[in-house]
């Protein structure tokens, strides 16, 4: 398939369901499979992919996106910054209405502080340019995702001599909230449906700890109906060929179209340097 309405196909779907509600009545107990990304939560609710599915299968949200889980205390610090004298602070716009512990950084604008969305650090970078006379402040955030974009505007400040700019980086990986997240063992998870966006970066490989110390199944997925359909049957199969019994649990690649086993090798080379 090449075309995105090819990936919401019907016809496919009732496929892909038809083999997913046949192949789980060979289970006893429920399967729980958790969607890293908040993207494939968005999915998930948009097409009504839980209630396709049988009731011994079933959606665990996860981590989703840096954006909806950041710490209020980082607003606050942003929120801080943008008060200071001669700041521009720039972001993504949806940072702009994520409450502080008294307001939002849309509240702030509101207020009369100079807080401007953008659409890439890049944007920010030319305020910057624009505005030498001010303190032009990104608040970068996101997973390895952003991370590169952030990193290339750096690299691209520090080559132009732009001395006004700088980064408030809020930048998280995605690892150390996976091993929290299973290392707990408090929520049973039977296997996870890998973050396709970030595997664009870091590669499906860099999710192998958790078929390697933890024997949970991972299928790195696109963001199509289709694509989180044939991950949740990918899975399944695994449990079925008596790998995860057997402890032989693995990572693999459903977003292969976009997603290479090691990753985007240019954009970690320069997150490492920067």
């Amino acid at each position: 398939m090449k075309y995105v309405d090819e990936f919401r196909d019907p016809q496919f779907a009732r496929q892909l369901v038809k083999r997913i509600n046949a192949e789980a009545k060979h289970f006893e107990r429920p399967l729980a499979f958790m969607e890293i990304c908040g993207g494939h939560t968005h999915t998930i609710y948009r097409h009504g992919l839980e209630h396709l599915l049988p009731e011994n299968v079933q959606f665990i949200h996860g981590p989703g996106c840096p954006v909806c889980v950041i710490p209020m205390g980082r607003v606050d610090d942003a929120l801080w910054l943008a008060n200071q004298p001669d700041v521009i602070l720039t972001t993504f716009g949806d940072m702009m209405r994520v409450p502080g512990s008294q307001e939002s950084l849309l509240q702030a604008r509101a207020r009369g502080r100079d807080v401007r969305f953008v659409y890439s650090p890049l944007d920010a970078l030319k305020i910057a340019k624009e505005n030498p006379d001010k303190k032009v402040i990104f608040f970068a955030i996101g997973f390895e995702t952003t991370a590169p974009s952030t990193a290339v505007t750096l690299v691209a400040a520090k080559k132009q001599q732009v001395k006004n700019f700088s980064v408030f980086s809020n930048h998280v990986k995605i690892e150390p909230p996976l091993r929290a997240i299973v290392g707990a063992d408090e929520t049973r998870i039977d296997g996870f449906i890998g973050p396709g966006h970030v595997a664009t970066v870091v590669g499906s490989d860099a999710f192998k700890f958790l078929p390697t110390e933890y024997n949970k199944p991972v299928v790195v997925t696109g963001f199509e109906p289709l694509d989180i359909l044939q991950s949740v049957a990918m899975l399944i199969d695994q449990y079925l060929s008596g790998a995860v019994e057997r402890g032989e649990s693995r990572v693999e690649n459903q977003y292969s179209r976009v997603v290479r086993p090691e990753g985007n090798l240019a954009a970690l080379k320069l997150l490492d340097r920067v």
